[in-house]
């Protein structure tokens, strides 16, 4: 029996078993073998990972554009972008992923135009493969779907879960660490729905014999088999519904529940019109908040501060020390302090160091040693 024969019978008999406290730790097993299996296979046809492909990123920060086939990315990218001036394209087999630059807020954003997703992308079909793996190393997905197909997002949703990409999800907060004798032991901070002996289970499935687990937030099966592969991604995301000009008012309402349905906010969601480019400002703006972009303006010395210009970092990165690391040459190693000014700074040139978390439009200027 192949090893896709073993991962259809897997996942029969875990879709066929029913799920309760008393068939927990089988089901946990069955997952665990199914995602070593599926791992096994993509390193057999030379994809395990995503890897393989690989999309040069320039700007401050790389966006996915994401849809199906003829939903208008290409018109959006146009629109958003100056991507028809642009010359050539990342070409992947019989693929191409077409880039543009978004300027907005003294921000450089590449936006990536990947070739529309079909079923049976996370498979292999249509050139999926290697569609997500580029998606894989963005910044942030943007999906797009017809205002009158607002279902493809649920089609979407599943293709980039199928490839390892967790979609506006944060790692388990699992801990795992290894030891030479004593077995399995798991602590946890909060209570857990998991029994103890489940993920037991689940961890000899993945080889561990002897470790200490701490599990720090309540969690399923399926995001402590996320946490033991160690290979998923997490992106945040956006959701653009085009052709909206299109539909009569009272259809909003339907398109609005239909929305609700998938746990979407229709008031996060961005109404765009690609074709008569109407709510893309709207859409700009989202990108930049979902991105967690912020502009910090340099003061430089002899010059004053650069306004037209300012240094662009992204959420997570926005410690005065990232500034240090995006900024580059010999200020790292020559930096002896900072001083701030702007809504991070208690007042006005603030002495501050490394660790200082900075805000939007907050005036920086190093002094280092000479």
């Amino acid at each position: 029996m192949g090893l896709e024969d073993e991962i259809q019978e897997l996942e029969d008999e875990i879709a066929s078993t029913p799920y309760n406290k008393s068939t927990e730790a089988h089901i946990g097993r069955l997952k665990s073998k199914l995602a070593e299996k599926k791992e096994k296979l993509e390193q057999q046809s030379g994809s395990g990972g995503g890897g393989g492909y690989a999309v040069e990123k320039h700007g401050d920060a790389t966006v996915a554009l994401v849809g199906f086939p003829s939903v208008g990315k290409s018109t959006l990218l146009n629109a958003l972008t100056n991507a028809e001036s642009e010359t050539g394209s990342y070409e992947f087999t019989t693929l191409d992923v077409y880039p543009g630059m978004l300027k907005h807020k003294g921000a450089n954003i590449q936006i990536l135009d990947v070739p529309g997703l079909i079923e049976g992308a996370a498979g292999g079909r249509g050139g999926g493969k290697e569609v997500l793996s580029v998606v894989r190393t963005a910044d942030l997905i943007v999906f797009m779907v017809s205002v009158f197909e607002i279902d493809q997002y649920d089609r979407l949703h599943e293709e980039l879960y199928k490839n390892k990409i967790r979609v506006d999800q944060q790692p388990p907060r699992v801990t795992i660490r290894k030891k030479a004798k004593d077995g399995l032991s798991v602590n946890s901070s909060v209570d857990l729905d998991l029994d103890e002996e489940t993920i037991k289970s689940v961890l000899r499935e993945h080889g561990y014999v002897n470790a200490d687990v701490t599990v720090r937030e309540e969690l399923t099966i399926d995001e402590l088999v996320d946490a033991l592969m160690d290979n998923r991604e997490y992106l945040p995301s956006a959701v653009a519904v085009n052709k909206a000009d299109l539909i009569e008012p009272d259809y909003k309402e339907q398109v609005d529940e239909r929305l609700r349905e998938r746990g979407l906010d229709p008031s996060e969601v961005v109404f765009i019109s690609a074709q008569e480019e109407r709510g893309l400002d709207a859409l700009k703006e989202t990108i930049w908040e979902r991105l967690g972009l912020i502009r910090v303006y340099m003061d430089k010395p002899g010059r004053g501060v650069d306004y037209e210009e300012p240094l662009v970092l992204r959420e997570g990165h926005h410690t005065v020390d990232d500034a240090l690391d995006r900024l580059g040459g010999s200020f790292d190693e020559r930096f002896k302090f900072a001083r701030v000014t702007g809504e991070s700074a208690k007042h006005d040139e603030q002495q501050v160091g490394r660790d200082h978390e900075l805000a939007d439009e907050d005036v920086l200027r190093i002094v280092a040693r000479k």
